[in-house]
């Protein structure tokens, strides 16, 4: 059996499989959209309100080009092919729901603020522009006549048109209502249990009841690795990963920026109700969401170098989020060790750009039985294939064991 195939149960080969989803955050509840739509008998199980995790937290940028960092080579091609999906995704969930997402496709500025910055600018620029990857590099003059009211050390940005941004709380309600228009049954507070038999995956186990399903998703984000009743061999890498943020109140009808801006040290993210994200930290902190005074200075200061008249702004709302981190920042979709167990996390700082590839695939994996080939790489078993290749290569090495 290749990685990427698996054994269904009889109710999904047959088109109209029972599918429990564990989570429902954009991942969770796009798939169940997804598998609805296609004549699915969905429930969803959520430990706390559904939206309301890492999705609400996030910042809904779709930064696949200028976010691309070295040694994320493979993970570009998915990344790139769900930017794409995005504009008739936002569609769809408009015509769906009566929801605006807000998409916007102003595209993205990479700012730098003195010499220092833009030597490492130009590097990304480079690394990027050998990728295939659609930038031009502007001096800071051009960079202020895109938006006039960054600081004036600015001395070099790059533009990337491709990269959009939308408003993951919109999203999350629009997926909510589409999943329930659908008929989706949606169980929030929540808490779920696997319940495993004979190396098959039997169902849900929530307040005390069991769930039959044919098919049970995993998209619990940060807590997929702790799910109760989890096989230690289906269990994916992942961890939590800690992000602060802080939103400002701007003047909808004069905003300071159009554009989402890369700045040297945080992202700001203006919305069309006026607010302005300004985000966010990384820390490897565990399930700790507590806000921190150093954190949320430092953001604001990040801001107020490459838009000092934030400092104006009124604070609108500060809070945190955990990222599902995996152990190479990239997703896990499709089989696991079990039967009928499909894993859908590790998005990390991708879960709304991957929103409608993740979709898509996992949709496709329990129809089919298959991933898509672009979907394929990004299984559990790559990690299984990664340590043991380690020692061989080690062996190699030293000339054989």
């Amino acid at each position: 059996m290749s990685e990427s195939k698996h054994t269904l149960a009889h109710g999904a080969r047959s088109g109209r499989p029972v599918v429990a989803v564990i989570g429902a955050g954009a991942i969770g509840l796009s798939i169940a959209w997804r598998l609805a739509q296609g004549g699915a008998t969905v429930d969803v199980f959520e430990r706390g309100e559904a939206g309301r995790g890492a999705t609400w937290a996030a910042a809904g940028m779709l930064a696949a080009g200028v976010e691309t960092e070295p040694g994320e080579e493979r993970l570009l091609a998915l990344t790139r092919h769900s930017q794409d999906l995005w504009p008739s995704f936002a569609r769809e969930m408009a015509d769906e729901t009566g929801i605006d997402v807000g998409y916007r496709d102003e595209g993205t500025l990479a700012v730098a603020l003195n010499r220092d910055d833009a030597a490492l600018l130009r590097f990304s620029f480079e690394f990027h522009r050998k990728l295939g990857i659609d930038l031009e590099w502007l001096d800071g003059a051009r960079a202020r006549e895109r938006e006039p009211h960054l600081a004036p050390g600015v001395v070099a940005a790059v533009l990337s048109l491709r990269d959009h941004q939308v408003d993951n709380r919109q999203l999350a309600l629009a997926l909510r209502a589409a999943a329930i228009k659908r008929g989706v049954s949606i169980h929030e507070h929540a808490e779920a249990a696997l319940e495993v038999a004979g190396g098959r995956v039997l169902g849900v186990i929530a307040r005390d009841k069991l769930h039959r399903a044919d098919v049970v998703i995993v998209a619990a984000g940060a807590w997929s690795r702790g799910l109760a009743g989890l096989p230690e061999r289906a269990r994916p890498p992942v961890r939590p990963v800690k992000g602060q943020m802080v939103a400002l109140r701007m003047d909808p009808a004069a905003p300071l920026l159009r554009h989402v801006i890369w700045a040297p040290k945080g992202y700001l993210v203006p919305r069309r109700d006026g607010r302005l994200l300004i985000g966010a930290t990384t820390e490897e902190r565990g399930f700790d969401d507590t806000l921190t005074a150093g954190a949320v200075m430092g953001l604001i200061e990040a801001a107020w170098r490459v838009l000092p008249a934030v400092e104006e702004l009124p604070i609108a709302e500060m809070w945190t989020g955990l990222r599902p981190g995996s152990r190479d920042d990239a997703p896990i979709m499709g089989p696991t060790p079990i039967d009928g167990l499909v894993l859908a996390t590790g998005h990390h700082r991708n879960g709304i750009l991957l929103t409608p590839a993740s979709a898509a695939a996992v949709a496709a994996f329990v129809r089919e039985g298959a991933l898509p080939d672009w979907a394929a790489p990004f299984t559990l078993a790559r990690f299984a294939r990664a340590e043991k290749a380690a020692p061989e290569k080690a062996a190699s090495k030293h000339g054989g064991a």
